[in-house]
């Protein structure tokens, strides 16, 4: 199967990344659904899910959340922005003698080191299992930006197959931090 993720700049938001204009969540999701009818997830913003929700053409989408215990509190916004939505549409229906996958992750987000954005690596792993991936799967991730969801998706591979003897060399690579 052949699945996607998506992290886009969120809306307004596209100018702190070096881009002119944020993408139309509409037709994205559209495009995403169509070009990725296996599965995919989408992270965006609280303030944008409704929107978003109106538009999904997926049936089988669900909302997912990312709670973030430590959040930045910016001066005159209450309340704080501690969570993130992620819609999703898994890959395959859960099967019974695997754990059940929760619909929200609890991970602290990355504030050090040069990359706006960058998920923690144990959101990565949530997005695989609520996927319901498998290590033959291939996965996309279609807004790159430091990587680290890719080499998430490497090590995840590597340690469902057992296949797990590049994990020193996993660990040394230079990740944006």
């Amino acid at each position: 199967m052949t699945v996607a993720y998506a992290d886009p700049p969120y809306v307004g938001k596209a100018k702190m990344y070096g881009v002119d204009e944020t993408i139309d969540q509409a037709l994205f999701l559209v495009h995403l659904d169509r070009t990725f009818p296996d599965g995919w997830a989408y992270s965006l913003s609280s303030s944008h899910l409704k929107y978003a929700m109106s538009v999904t053409v997926a049936q089988q989408a669900r909302v997912a959340a990312w709670v973030k215990p430590w959040a930045v509190y910016r001066p005159g916004v209450n309340p704080a922005y501690a969570w993130e939505p992620v819609l999703f549409k898994p890959a395959r229906k859960a099967r019974r003698n695997k754990a059940t996958v929760r619909d929200f992750v609890i991970e602290n987000a990355v504030m050090s080191g040069p990359c706006k954005g960058r998920k923690p690596e144990g959101f990565c792993y949530w997005i695989f299992d609520l996927l319901q991936l498998e290590p033959e799967d291939e996965f996309i991730d279609l807004f790159t930006g430091s990587g680290e969801v890719e080499r998430c998706w490497n090590r995840w591979r590597e340690w469902k197959t057992g296949d797990n003897h590049d994990a020193e060399r996993l660990e040394e690579e230079d990740v944006c931090r």
